[in-house]
Order: structure tokens, then sequence, then C-alpha cells
């Protein structure tokens, strides 16, 4: 299992076909320092995630120099992902350390060319793809995002692999579609771990679904994460910018329909 101090390379191999001088200086992206949403292609006049000027953008290969993607340990096969300093609203990506290999559960919005690779990167939904074009370019990482979601403009530029449809198991790790938030939101399961994004948050009393989207399909399909999680035995909750005990989380969570 890999520790913390392994999770950086010590060293310049890696197990993709890519090398690191495959990622152009010239690459034409920009990381919006106001939210960490990452823009592909030409600079637009302003982030088509949170409306900053393009005076908040900087390019991918100067927030590679400012933001170090830093490890920050969760169980023994679950590791958060945080740029330090943070990067705007940059939500987590986590790691699980599968019995086949590291994959991701969402993406870094900073490029760092020094993580350990992963086979691959499941994403919750199309908010923020960080910069999976790059890891996928430099890794040969496959990324997965639910195809209703490939097809809403803001994740257009960004390469999938495979645009799955409703739910899947792979590398133990489960997938549920489940909607709302987005057209195809999915939430994943991996041992005693939930990754439910930001789907509702922040975690305690003050818990509220996701203000952004469709509000009643959001309501109406979190039915199906309570359908789910009330068989399930877990311990965790992995959310977009927090770590949370299930059992105290599920009951924020059922409070929200009452």
């Amino acid at each position: 299992m890999m520790s913390l101090q392994n999770f950086t390379r010590e060293n310049s191999e890696t197990s993709a076909p890519a090398s690191n001088s495959s990622i152009a200086a010239d690459h034409k992206q920009w990381v919006c320092i106001t939210c960490g949403y990452n823009m592909i292609d030409e600079m637009p006049d302003v982030c088509p995630f949170c409306g900053a000027s393009h005076d908040k953008f900087v390019a991918w290969d100067e927030a590679e120099r400012i933001y170090q993607v830093t490890p920050h340990r969760v169980n023994d096969y679950v590791v958060q992902l945080l740029s330090v300093p943070r990067l705007g609203i940059e939500h987590a990506a986590y790691l699980i350390e599968t019995d086949d290999g590291a994959v991701l559960i969402d993406c870094p919005s900073a490029f760092n060319r020094d993580l350990e690779p992963v086979k691959a990167i499941y994403f919750t939904h199309k908010d923020f793809l960080g910069a999976s074009n790059q890891y996928r370019e430099l890794w040969g990482a496959k990324v997965y995002l639910h195809a209703l979601d490939t097809e809403i403009p803001i994740a257009k530029p960004f390469p999938v692999d495979r645009p799955f449809d409703g739910d899947f198991t792979e590398h133990g790790i489960e997938a549920f579609h489940i909607g709302g938030h987005s057209p195809g939101f999915t939430m994943y399961i991996y041992k005693k771990v939930l990754f439910i994004c930001d789907y509702a948050f922040p975690p305690g009393d003050k818990m509220r679904f996701n203000p952004f989207g469709p509000q009643q399909e959001t309501r109406d399909r979190a039915t199906r994460i309570l359908e789910i999680i009330s068989e399930r035995s877990l311990e965790t909750v992995c959310g977009y910018n927090f770590i949370a005990e299930f059992n105290s989380w599920r009951e924020d969570f059922k409070n929200l329909f009452d």
C-alpha cells in the first residue's frame, strides 16, 4: 500500500506512455485562482464556472509552480488531495489505493507532474474536471464521466475515455448514477467510504442540498442516495471540502427531507 512519503515520486519514472516533456510549455490552459477551474485553449474573458475576470487567471505551468497538490491521509486506503496554498474554492480529489492500483475520485485543480500515476479518474460530475486532461496525457489514465454530463458545454473541452451510463463496479469501486444536481451526478462507494462530493453540504445542522441546479430534482433524486446507504455499514463520507463520520452525516442528510 502506498505511503504518504511515496505518494510523490522521488524520480522521473512513470508507467504512463507520455513523457514529462510531452506536457508542452505552450499548452493553452488557464486556471482561475478564484475557483480553481481549468480552461482549455484560448483564454476566455471570464471564467465559465464562477464568472471571475481573466485577470484572475494564471497559466497552467505558473499554477504548477505556485500550488503543490498535497496528500492528507483519510484512512488506510484513501488519501485526500488539495492544493497548498488552497486554489480558490477548489474541491478535494481523493486517491483510492485499490487492490488493482491507484485511482482518483475527481481530479486536482492544479497539475503537478511529480504525483504518482493512477489507472483511472472517476468523476462525480462535470463541475470540477480539474487538470484531468493533463494527468490523462501524462499517465495514460482513463477518464470516466457520466454520458449525460459530457454533453454539457462546460465539459466538452475535456477528453473523456469512458462516458458511462448508469451504475457499474470496477476496481472494487461501486458507482451509482444519482442525477439531480447535474444530469450525470454519480456517487461512489469503496469499502467503508462514501464519496458524495457536493450533493449536500456542509456537514452538521446547517447541511443543505446543493443550491445550484434543479432543486426539486436534486431533492427527488436524493431519495436514491438514502436507499443505497441505508443498507450499508460505512464509516466515512468524503465531500468536496470535508471529511465526515458516516452515521452523523447520514442523520443530517435524512433531516433534509423533514
